[in-house]
């Protein structure tokens, strides 16, 4: 091993140039090409790439310094067959705002390389093309979307709508409208829900066209900094060389290492295939994914069993919220086992045999199993460390505000980079790594990711819950607005739902809330508005809303926390 030292390449007329980022530091592994630091004119961005893989000995640079050519960079230890006797100098040449540098000494095949098309990749893609970029858009499946389009989100959805609509009509019997026992044609279904997806698949084909997006299906691994090698469908390999790209490679689910491999036991993906309709079904996870098919199957005739490992459903909801949810879902559950969990599953012909521990540990038998314990990131594959990108413990890639990772031209969005993974997340910061990667100042700063689970009924939450603010030390007030007092609940047949909205007592501004009940992930975005311009329960209450509606529950919720709500009784006064 030896040490070399690397310094400021030939700039052109660039002379006198600040040092804006520095990505190093002593004891880093660098990558060939992986960007050392970033220099910055009144013209122009400039990548300064490592010229050789190596270790960093010394960094000789801080940021704010004005440098030229020649300038000691750094100082690494490198393979004595690599190092040079002479310093080494780093091939870097200067980037104009919307004008990206080629790696290696070639010329790059793209501005910005996209890898993953779902909603954060082609978000980040298109938003990459309307900004003059030339885009490539690397996918591993047939179709753009990836999970969420594909076989998460919007298939999940239209199943979901066919159930509720189907119990909404039985309940009609109550109020003088009675139907046929409903017939389920599970062909005629799963096309309902091919459709829907196709909708939606085949409008993004045609946007990533108008925008001449070029889309390669295929796998991207990195070679380095600046080129991935693409797998491509027909058993061929390509090498795309980028100037900047953006990682949003999404999740797949956790494989439980105790099931054995038997049909019958599904994930997601499985479930949403809708296989066929089980007289008795198991749901291992009592999460949003659970919980929706575990909806969906109920209305289609299964009867159906959680096993939950920790003491409650969806912890990151207000007890009281999960509460009046439970109560109005009593009738679709056999058994919610919280703490428990599945010791072994032994598949037999005409059963899987399942025994749990902990709350009603038994054993029990069912026609089919839904995994749902979460979601990992699909990162490892991509040979990150080719590139100087790093991840976390839990495979997470780690990010900057800007979506940008350790190598400074490399930007990753979406599940890739933690939770929650959830899709209107990763569009947003799709967005920004695409603006970010064109030189524009944008930053990943909202505030709150809001989250429904699509169930019937819909609960949602956003910021904060009663528990969690006062861990964090505040001092909560909490307005709540029991939909038995909404006329508009009453008429739907829906007076079980309620809003809560938790208020910090000292500011009185919003900091969290939660919706149960029908539409509630159509509602929570006004409290997530809320929470973001810092708005107060006056704020909220004194905006009119239009009566009646269940929108109109924010407004007296707020109301109920200032004691002004003249829709319950014994209104609280302010003291």
């Amino acid at each position: 091993m030896s040490i070399t030292e690397i310094r400021v390449p030939e700039m052109g007329d660039f002379k006198d140039v600040a040092v804006i980022e520095v990505h190093i530091k002593p004891g880093d592994d660098v990558a060939l090409d992986q960007t050392l630091i970033v220099l910055e004119s009144d013209k122009a961005s400039i990548d300064v790439p490592s010229p050789f893989a190596g270790r960093v000995a010394s960094v000789e640079l801080a940021i704010g310094q004005r440098v030229a050519k020649g300038a000691l960079i750094a100082t690494v230890e490198v393979a004595a067959d690599v190092a040079k006797p002479e310093a080494a100098v780093a091939a870097a040449t200067p980037i104009p705002a919307a004008t990206l540098a080629p790696a290696s000494g070639a010329a790059p095949d793209c501005d910005v390389l996209v890898i993953g098309g779902g909603p954060g990749g082609y978000s980040a893609a298109f938003r990459a093309a309307d900004l003059g970029q030339r885009v490539v858009l690397v996918e591993r499946d047939a179709t753009l979307g990836g999970v969420c389009l594909n076989v998460g989100c919007i298939p999940s959805k239209a199943l979901l709508h066919v159930a509720a609509i189907k119990e909404e009509a039985e309940r009609l019997a109550d109020h003088g409208v009675a139907f046929d026992t409903a017939t389920i044609n599970l062909d005629k279904l799963r096309s309902f829900k091919t459709g829907v997806v196709a909708k939606l698949t085949d409008g993004l084909k045609g946007m990533a066209r108008l925008r001449k997006v070029e889309v390669i299906r295929g796998t991207a691994t990195f070679a380095s900094a600046k080129a991935v090698d693409v797998e491509l469908f027909d058993g061929t390999s390509r090498r795309i060389v980028f100037a900047k790209a953006i990682v949003a490679a999404g999740s797949a689910p956790v494989k439980l290492p105790f099931l054995p491999d038997d049909p019958r036991i599904v994930d997601s993906t499985g479930a949403l295939e809708l296989p066929f309709i089980p007289d008795r079904m198991l749901v291992i996870g009592g999460g949003i994914i659970g919980l929706e098919m575990a909806t969906v199957y109920s209305a289609l005739g299964a009867r159906v069993d959680v096993v939950e490992q920790l003491d409650r459903l969806l912890p990151d909801v207000d007890r009281d919220v999960v509460e009046t949810w439970r109560k109005r879902n009593a009738h679709r559950f056999d058994a919610i086992l919280l703490g428990a969990r599945v010791e072994s599953v032994v598949a037999e012909k005409d059963a899987l045999v399942v025994t749990t521990s902990g709350e009603g540990a038994d054993v029990r038998r069912y026609d089919l199993i839904l995994q749902s314990a979460g979601r990992r990131p699909a990162a490892e594959a991509l040979q990150l460390a080719s590139a100087g990108v790093t991840i976390d413990a839990r495979g997470f890639i780690e990010v900057d505000a800007q979506m940008r990772t350790r190598a400074a031209n490399i930007y990753a969005v979406g599940d890739v980079t933690g939770n929650p993974m959830l899709a209107h997340k990763a569009v947003h910061q799709g967005h920004v790594a695409a603006e970010a990667a064109t030189g524009l100042k944008s930053f990943m700063d909202a505030k709150v990711v809001p989250s429904v689970a699509y169930t019937d009924p819909e609960i949602a939450w956003v910021g904060l819950t009663e528990d969690a603010a006062k861990a964090a030390g505040h001092t909560v007030e909490v307005g709540k607005f029991p939909w038995a007092a909404s006329g508009r609940a009453i008429a739907n047949g829906t007076d079980y739902g309620l809003t809560k909205l938790v208020f910090d007592k000292e500011t009185h501004r919003i900091i969290g809330g939660a919706i149960v009940g029908p539409a509630a992930g159509d509602m929570i975005g006004e409290i997530c508005l809320a929470i973001e311009m810092g708005a107060d329960a006056v704020d909220i209450g004194k905006t009119i809303h239009p009566h009646p509606t269940l929108g109109e529950t924010i407004g007296m919720a707020a109301e109920v926390a200032e004691g002004v709500c003249t829709d319950l009784p014994l209104a609280r006064k302010r003291g």
